[in-house]
């Protein structure tokens, strides 16, 4: 999800005969333009005796009203962070908004160089991370990028031998595969920051921000009513952040970085961290954008990874299943960027 004015907003839907026209030609699309931008490798862990076997793909949307709008996500993969072969980021930043792509890009360069320049990174990555998203946040803010009504979410995986650091801010997420008798379960490691989180609606709410859905703030439902179901399941518009007096910025999402009008009722980038320990039971894990699970759960995510041998065909069929799922509820899709991580152990 992201602002009322990027990604997120679907607007009115076309007359039934235009929509299986407009799906017809966005299958044509997808067909023919999926999986343009791909990178596989792999790197060591010495310290702890596997490998890191990643896969990439970062494909550009269906936009049938924008047909030349460009892939506003972006993805940063650093090996060997501190000349450590023990040390790798995995990260993908989904940008929003009219300069989203600028956004994406430059947090995607600055974020890895703070942190590989933090001397303190190893003994204490979760401070690290913190001051590297503000210092990012600010340096955004204070660039050639007009990021008054754009920014970026991210998410952030970040290996040191044996643990996982996974930081968050927005709503794409980072989701690991715990296997337990003849199952592979999905376990999150991070937690969609939106409105439909009651901890998260009430911290934008103190700050100033109304929420409400489109709908809502357009006066064609009652905007007395502040529950919106759960975000897994609830299909109509989301929650979203407005200024006291007027309808912008329409942000779906409450932490990101720049959107600077949105930081004014709330919207923060210090992300939300957590730390798990890789053991011999946990075969992958998955960071990918929001535009993949929009329509796709984690544990369908995780089963889908778990059927392929190779991530390219993983990653191949994640982003056709959400390409799918998308156009059978809009009339275009998301941006979608995937990286798969296999942990292999060495025998």
């Amino acid at each position: 999800m992201g602002c009322i004015h990027g990604k997120c907003c679907s607007g009115y839907p076309p007359s039934s005969d235009a929509n299986e026209k407009e799906k017809l030609k966005a299958y044509t699309w997808q067909n023919t333009h999926i999986l343009a931008n791909r990178s596989s490798d792999v790197v060591n862990v010495p310290s702890h005796n596997f490998r890191l076997e990643y896969y990439v793909l970062t494909q550009r949307g269906y936009y049938p009203e924008t047909p030349d709008k460009e892939n506003q996500y972006s993805y940063c993969v650093r090996t060997n962070i501190h000349g450590s072969p023990n040390v790798h980021f995995f990260a993908v930043f989904d940008g929003h908004g009219l300069f989203g792509t600028r956004c994406s890009n430059f947090v995607k360069h600055r974020l890895v160089e703070i942190l590989s320049d933090d001397v303190g990174l190893l003994d204490d990555p979760v401070k690290s991370y913190s001051t590297a998203f503000l210092a990012t946040n600010n340096e955004l803010h204070n660039s050639d990028i007009d990021d008054t009504m754009s920014g970026t979410t991210a998410i952030a995986a970040l290996v040191i031998g044996d643990k996982l650091y996974v930081a968050n801010v927005g709503d794409s997420r980072a989701v690991l595969a715990v296997k337990e008798g003849d199952r592979v379960l999905a376990q999150d490691l991070s937690l969609d920051q939106t409105p439909f989180r009651k901890d998260e609606c009430d911290r934008v709410k103190l700050c100033g921000a109304r929420v409400l859905s489109v709908d809502q703030v357009e006066g064609l439902k009652d905007p007395g009513i502040q529950s919106w179901g759960d975000e897994e399941t609830e299909g109509g518009e989301p929650p979203r952040l407005w200024v006291q007096d007027g309808m912008y910025p329409g942000t779906a999402f409450t932490r990101s970085l720049g959107d600077s009008t949105a930081e004014k009722i709330g919207v923060v980038a210090d992300p939300e961290v957590s730390m798990m320990q890789l053991a011999s039971n946990h075969p992958f894990f998955v960071v990918a954008s929001d535009g993949v699970f929009e329509f796709l759960s984690s544990q369908t995510v995780v089963d889908m990874v778990n059927k392929y041998a190779d991530p390219r065909d993983a990653c191949s069929a994640i982003a056709r299943e959400s390409y799918k799922l998308w156009l059978e509820h809009e009339s275009r899709t998301d941006d979608i960027t995937i990286i798969i991580v296999h942990l292999k152990r060495h025998d």
